[in-house]
């Protein structure tokens, strides 16, 4: 689009805006109907640990949401010379899970419980018992049966609860909702209903009914909306809080709030069934879009689901990326002792390109990049460790293979209870994250690991913000009866570039020995944890 079509689609309210509160930065992103992006800003922030709970301040959340307002807001006016008074639709996603509680007077009880605190131990446990469904520790029902197992005296002054995302909709439209997606990380969701799981519910009431507290948990949680509702408009006051120099309109529609989950999911184009993405960083999960609910609990899934409402099953690992760059690291250092200085983009491609000339099983060497403790694999904490025997074919290319396919290592076993317990079928996945800015040798070594082909789009850098936009657009632009994937597919994505990479099969029984040798070894990173303090 020109200059003059941007500028007319600000003035026109053509546009559709989405910020996302991430764990280190709150991004605004402001897209036109062509879902280009015409403007964006940011603010970067860091959680605090207080009184024994990873926390952010109510304070620096809307101070951080204004900032990154006003900075996108300030990029309208410095490009196009106009200044930013309607906006198309708006959405709002945040970090999932973690416990926001208010009492009748819209009063915040304790600090915000960010989905890192891991105090909930006792209440996820009994709840996955409960329920026969798995609870992880950081899900918003975890948190308030936690604080009610514990005695806490805000409980019985609670009025309402929910998630970031939910709070920063409510603060603006004076609706107490939530996108579906970011709901199945409050509470289980039932498919059939697109609500929260009414046999569920009343099984909680009836746990902690000699409480005596004078609300139930369907009046606490928020109401479930699908991707495509409207979920409210932006008041008078809500304007405000968003634009403190009263510029912005209200009335502009607001569709359902939603998770940092659902909006990669979005992102990526993930969201039709037997597909899903891979997000590759310090830690690494898979999101697979499932034709059906699984037959049992899993310890090691999590059940959630797409922004409208189909079931996902999200594998995570709480190590992958770490320890490979900690080896980066080690060889820049070389590279300087030796009086060369060698930027990160050329040291990452020279050295993960050797694997590519490794044997297709790493050559009997084995490494495990545990940073922090792995539920997987049952280890409370980790060691980065090394290992060879006498025989292993130690090299440079062998060296770099063993770290790539250990980064997919406990991801591996979480997805095999997927395809070989539960046969899950999988057509395809989309890989993001740094370690695939290097082409070719990161889906390659997922491709092996899952055999599945992977692969990486032009957007994949674009981030939940803009992931959130599409939702906001798609509310406010979709044809009737269109659904979400369609939108995605035939509008969003359908010119957009990618490269696909499907599984080489020496590559495939290469992992295969490699993942026999990886659980094997386990013993070895457990003996470690033990005995090296």
């Amino acid at each position: 689009m020109s200059h003059e079509d941007f500028k007319a689609a600000i003035t026109g309210g053509q546009t559709a805006l989405g910020i996302e509160f991430g764990s280190t930065r709150i991004k605004a992103v402001l897209i036109d109907r062509r879902f280009e992006t015409i403007a964006s800003g940011s603010y970067e922030w860091e959680n605090q640990l207080k009184d024994g709970y990873w926390t952010y301040d109510r304070e620096e959340i809307i101070k951080g949401l204004q900032a990154a307002y006003r900075e996108m807001k300030q990029e309208v006016s410095s490009k196009y010379g106009v200044t930013l008074q309607t906006i198309g639709s708006i959405g709002f996603s945040a970090m999932m899970h973690g416990y926001m509680a208010f009492d009748k007077q819209g009063e915040l009880l304790v600090p915000f419980r960010t989905w890192r605190n891991a105090t909930t131990g006792a209440a996820a446990k009994a709840l996955t018992e409960l329920f026969q469904f798995n609870i992880p520790e950081r899900w918003t029902i975890a948190h308030l049966y936690q604080a009610i197992l514990s005695g806490e005296a805000h409980v019985p002054n609670l009025d309402h609860v929910t998630t970031l995302a939910g709070y920063i909709h409510w603060l603006l439209t004076g609706e107490k909702a939530i996108g579906i997606g970011d709901a199945s990380g409050v509470f289980p969701i039932e498919e059939s209903s697109h609500d929260y799981h009414p046999a569920m519910v009343q099984q909680f009431d009836e746990l902690v009914t000699a409480k005596g507290y004078s609300w139930n948990l369907r009046g606490l949680l928020p109401k479930v909306h699908v991707a495509g509702e409207q979920a409210g408009t932006l008041t008078a006051e809500g304007a405000k809080w968003l634009d403190p120099d009263g510029d912005l309109n209200a009335g502009i529609p607001l569709c359902p709030p939603e998770g940092d989950a659902g909006t990669g999911m979005v992102a990526t184009n993930s969201v039709k069934k037997r597909t899903g993405n891979v997000s590759v960083g310090t830690s690494v999960f898979a999101m697979i879009v499932l034709e059906h609910e699984l037959s049992r609990l899993y310890p090691e899934i999590d059940m959630v689901t797409t922004p409208d409402g189909s079931p996902v099953a999200m594998v995570h690992a709480n190590n992958c990326s770490s320890d490979l760059n900690a080896w980066m690291g080690l060889f820049r250092e070389f590279a300087q002792a030796m009086g060369y200085e060698a930027d990160s983009g050329k040291l990452f491609g020279v050295l993960l390109n050797k694997a590519l000339e490794a044997d297709p099983d790493a050559g009997g060497l084995m490494s495990y990049g545990y940073l922090s403790g792995e539920n997987i694999t049952g280890l409370e904490q980790g060691r980065p460790l090394f290992v060879r025997s006498p025989e292993s074919r130690f090299n440079l290319a062998n060296f770099m293979r063993t770290h790539l396919f250990s980064a997919f290592g406990a991801l591996k076993l979480g997805m095999d209870i997927l395809t070989e317990n539960e046969k899950v079928a999988i057509d395809s996945l989309l890989g993001h994250g740094g370690l695939f800015k290097t082409p070719v040798v990161g889906q390659k070594a997922l491709a092996a690991a899952l055999n599945v082909p992977i692969s990486v789009m032009s957007t994949a850098g674009e981030g939940g913000a803009w992931g959130m936009a599409l939702l906001a657009s798609y509310m406010g632009s979709k044809s009737e009866g269109e659904s979400l994937d369609q939108f995605l597919g035939e509008q969003v994505f359908r010119d957009v570039e990618g490269t696909e990479i499907a599984p080489d099969a020496a590559d495939v029984e290469g992992f295969r020995v490699f993942i026999e040798r990886y659980k094997a070894g386990l013993a070895i990173e457990q003996a470690a944890v033990d005995h090296l303090n």
